[in-house]
């Protein structure tokens, strides 16, 4: 049986946990998932950061000389992160989305998780419909299989299998590589990611 867990769920718990969430993230060096996904970007592309947590990545892709627009969900990340990064960062959900055409690439690290499998296919066409023609976006899961609740936060797993059917559900984007790196934080190094790269 699949599980539906309500959205604001994880959202409370990183308003409660916005510092504690920022200083155990925000020193992570993801610098070889940021190449992999800005080979795919033009040079001085515009990039939406959707659910940007911490604002690492944010700040990371301005100092490479890119344009950058960056949400999260919980106004107190959203605080912390636009004083990292130096960006006005809004507070928006990802189902709230309605920009069209507006980003050569969208980084969704990490985010996408917290949402169900029914909410899933919308928010991906609405990531679809932000990207300019060609734009390419990446995102990650926690490598398994369905919904689950832990430590006051939902997560929706995703591995090969289910990767497929839930594009079949979002024929807007193509496939363009699947890999599973480990978790940088030593205290996680059980813990995979599935990474993907999608393209419209």
């Amino acid at each position: 049986m699949r599980y539906r867990f309500p959205n604001p769920v994880s959202i409370a718990y990183y308003e409660a946990n916005a510092q504690g969430f920022f200083d155990g993230t925000v020193d992570l060096d993801l610098s070889p998932l940021h190449t992999r996904f800005l080979e795919r970007v033009p040079a001085g592309g515009h990039i939406l950061d959707a659910g940007c947590g911490s604002g690492r990545d944010a700040r990371a892709f301005v100092e490479r000389g890119y344009q950058v627009t960056a949400f999260d969900a919980a106004p107190a990340l959203a605080e912390l992160a636009s004083a990292h990064c130096g960006l006005p960062v809004q507070v928006l959900r990802l189902q709230e989305m309605d920009w069209q055409a507006r980003f050569d690439g969208i980084w969704a690290c990490a985010s996408l998780l917290h949402l169900s499998l029914l909410e899933l296919p919308d928010v991906l066409r609405r990531l679809a419909v932000a990207l300019k023609p060609g734009g390419v976006l990446f995102t990650s899961f926690k490598h398994g299989q369905g919904e689950r609740e832990h430590g006051g936060r939902r997560f929706t797993d995703l591995d090969e299998t289910d990767l497929a059917k839930l594009l079949q559900t979002a024929p807007c984007f193509t496939l363009l590589e699947t890999w599973i790196t480990v978790d940088r934080r030593p205290e996680r190094a059980d813990d995979r990611w599935f990474n993907l790269l999608l393209n419209v």
